[in-house]
């Protein structure tokens, strides 16, 4: 390694030594140990949060819509459209690809299946191939 690299390694690992017992405090001091105060005044009244209904604390559903024959930048937009975010995408030609250009890819298929009636935060796999894979 360089020597001025080297110097800037251990003069950044000194920092974080130093940052670190900073942080945790010197060997061999105690923290101070906690006090307690008493009052003759009675506790405050806290009140509870009323309890979430099932329906609240459910997630949203929403309806798969159908993306079949679209171009993949047109069905993350329709999905996205109907409240669906958490989107996967597979090469359905098997060779493992990355769909880099969006508009450069044909929808072939879709999980969960169109019309299902799922949660919104449910992971949708999109399967596309290339134009130029017909």
């Amino acid at each position: 390694m360089p020597e001025h690299k080297t110097e800037i390694f251990f003069g950044f690992a000194a920092a974080l030594a130093v940052a670190g017992a900073a942080a945790c405090g010197a060997p061999g001091q105690r923290s101070p140990e906690p006090t307690t105060a008493t009052t003759s005044a009675a506790p405050a009244a806290t009140s509870a949060a009323p309890a979430q209904s099932k329906s609240a604390a459910a997630a949203k559903t929403g309806k798969i819509p159908d993306v079949s024959g679209m171009s993949h930048q047109k069905a993350q937009d329709t999905m996205q459209a109907a409240g669906f975010y958490t989107l996967r995408e597979v090469d359905g030609s098997g060779k493992g690809r990355m769909l880099l250009v969006d508009a450069n890819w044909v929808q072939t298929g879709q999980s969960p299946a169109a019309g299902t009636v799922a949660p919104t935060d449910t992971v949708v796999t999109l399967t596309a191939i290339k134009y130029t894979d017909r």
